[in-house]
This record gives structure tokens, C-alpha cells and sequence, in this order.
């Protein structure tokens, strides 16, 4: 090895380790924050309405999860409209301290879109509630524990897990947008999950003929995101075509739509997805498409690596009906993380 050559690799293992350092401060901070937030919203709650938010860290209803109205899907958990207005703000700090501020915006413009909708379906169905959602706690949050929590109602599920105080599972998180596009009133126009069907969109767009070809695995879109509410996914085929066969611009569009979904989470939290997305081999992320392309028709895509998956579907309600996914193969619900934990621990 040259000196030359022997000094360009000190650089690169230096900036590695300044990266993981980096990364590992922020954990330690929106954990932090998380937990600061989770025990001030605890200690604001009645006994009573701390039955309705806790549970124990290994209960089934951690693994209880769907993101469809109440009325098809009774969930636990202590909803905002039981709340007092200051136990609602320190709900919504909870909210906050696991999400961006474009995070934090996209779900909670989700909840406000139940207004919009109870009054286009004029309270036919379901009763739409913007404050509906209801909030858990799973274990005792603590800076040396394993814990949870978990925000979810219509069109919302978010889970989180935190183990030692750095380390995070984010898995799965859900978004859904009923109407896709808000078509009359003081909000026509209204996007909410615009970012996520807009660079879906641009990337299949960018793509030539042959790429397409091999993108493109289906005229119909399929009527749901295919994993739906399964615990145990495994990944989907066919792949799509891959990083390895794209341009350097179409890689780029590609990044901007797994930042997208991965955006709306904390810095650390977002750094940590790619991470892992990166370390498993950026070129064995496949992109697939079913559907038209224009905008407007029902269509679905894919975004899927050795370790995680996308999911967007907009073909409900004549394709002005969102759902969207992120899922990890290995750590939804922060499955590997505790077995990690408890493999390094003296249990």
C-alpha cells in the first residue's frame, strides 16, 4: 500500500467513525426527548386514563395494529378526545419528538383530513374523528430500559421502540390520505401525501422504454398495499428493477423518494434507515410499478431492499385514496433490537 493511498484510507475510517458518532449523539438525543416526553405525558394522566394508555412492553397489543377506522378495527389505547387540553399538548410533544417538522405536519394534517371527510360522506360510514387517534405506552420509559410507544387511529399507525437510550426501531409506519386530493372547498387542492405519489411518479417517469419494461410488472394496480396489516412480511416479487441498472440521475430521484417516507422521521432515526439501506448494498434496491403512469389513474409502487420495504397504493375511492408504508424486514416493532438487547445484556 502506498502512502498515499494509506492516508486516503485513515481519512475515510476517521470520517466513518466521525459519522457514527454523529449518528449515535442524535440517537441520545431524540431518545432523550422521547423519553422526557413520554414520562411528562404519563405523569398528566388520571389512574384511570393511565389503564387505557399502558401496557406491559410483551403484551399482544403491541403487535395489535391496523390503520382502518375504529368501527372495522377496535384498538385500546387512550384517544385524544379523552384528554384534557394540556395532557393533549403533551401527547402532541410525544408526537413530535419521534417525527421531523415535515413529519409532524404530514400526520397531523392526516387527522385533520377526518373533517373533510366526515363531511363529504355526510357521517354515512364511519364516524371520522380527528381526535379519534389514541395513544400507547407499552413497557416503563426509562434512559436503561426497553420501551415503547405507539400513535395510531384512520390512515395513522407509528411505532417506536427504544432500547439503552440510543437505539430506535421505527417500524411500521403507516400514512394514509382520504381524499388523496381535496377537490372542493377552503382546502381544494390539498395534497397531504403529495411528496410521496410526486417522486414515485417522476422516478417511473424518468426511466426509458427498456427500464420500464422491466419496472413495470402489472397494466392494474393491485386494490391495497400487499402487505396490509401482516405481522411477518417477507419481501415481494417481482423486484422491479434496480439501483445497479440506473443512471446517476435516476439513482437521485430514487434517493428523493425513499427520503420522502424516511424524512418524516426524527435526523437520527432517518440516518439510521439509511444506514442500513447502505450498508445491505444501495444497488439491491429495486423500484417496481403497477398501473398507468399519468396522474389522476389508480397505480401503486414499490420501493424494496434486502432489509426494507415501501409501499404505495392510491386506487381506492377511483384513485384519490392513499395508503403508504415503510416496513424492515427483521426489525418491525423493534424485534431485533431486543433480541440484540437481551443476546448483549445478563438475562
Amino acid at each position: 500500500m502506498t502512502p498515499i493511498t494509506f492516508r486516503r484510507l485513515v481519512l475515510a475510517l476517521t470520517l466513518l467513525c466521525a459519522l457514527v458518532a454523529g449518528v449515535i449523539v442524535q440517537a441520545q438525543r431524540a431518545t432523550t426527548t422521547m423519553l422526557s416526553a413520554a414520562n411528562a405525558f404519563l405523569a398528566s394522566l388520571t389512574p384511570e386514563q393511565k389503564k387505557q394508555a399502558t401496557f406491559a412492553y410483551d403484551a399482544d397489543e403491541r403487535m395489535h395494529w391496523n390503520f382502518i377506522p375504529d368501527e372495522a378495527f377496535p384498538r385500546n389505547g387512550l384517544p385524544i378526545k379523552d384528554m384534557t387540553e394540556p395532557q393533549r399538548k403533551l401527547a402532541m410533544a410525544l408526537l413530535q419528538s419521534g417525527l421531523s417538522a415535515r413529519g409532524y405536519q404530514t400526520y397531523t394534517s392526516i387527522m385533520a383530513l377526518e373533517n373533510i371527510l366526515r363531511a363529504i360522506e355526510g357521517g354515512q360510514r364511519f364516524k371520522r374523528d380527528p381526535e379519534a387517534h389514541r395513544f400507547s405506552i407499552f413497557g416503563t420509559p426509562d434512559a436503561k430500559g426497553t420501551w415503547g410507544w405507539r400513535v395510531e387511529g384512520h390512515h395513522i399507525s407509528l411505532h417506536f421502540t427504544v432500547a439503552n437510550g440510543t437505539t430506535i426501531a421505527s417500524t411500521p409506519s403507516f400514512a394514509g390520505t382520504n381524499p388523496a386530493e381535496v377537490r372542493d372547498g377552503a382546502e381544494k387542492g390539498k395534497r397531504v401525501l403529495a411528496l410521496q405519489e410526486d417522486t414515485g411518479r417522476s422516478l417511473v417517469m424518468a426511466l426509458d422504454a427498456s427500464q420500464r419494461t422491466t419496472a413495470v410488472f402489472n397494466a392494474t394496480a393491485p386494490g391495497e398495499i400487499v402487505t396490509n396489516n401482516t405481522l411477518n412480511i417477507n419481501p415481494l416479487s417481482p423486484d422491479g428493477l434496480k439501483v445497479s441498472a440506473m443512471t446517476p440521475a435516476q439513482r437521485a430521484l430514487l434517493m428523493q423518494v425513499i427520503d420522502a417516507y424516511a424524512g418524516m422521521m426524527t435526523p437520527d432515526v432517518a440516518a439510521d434507515r439509511l444506514a442500513k439501506i447502505k450498508a445491505a448494498g444501495i444497488e439491491n434496491v429495486g423500484f417496481a410499478w403497477a398501473g398507468p403512469l399519468e396522474r389522476g389513474q389508480k397505480h401503486y409502487y414499490r420501493v424494496q431492499g434486502p432489509t426494507f420495504l415501501i409501499e404505495f397504493d392510491n386506487t381506492q375511492n377511483d384513485g384519490n385514496h392513499v395508503h403508504s408504508i415503510w416496513r424492515d424486514f427483521k426489525g418491525d416493532f423493534g424485534r431485533d433490537l431486543l433480541r440484540e438487547h437481551l443476546q448483549a445484556s445478563a438475562h
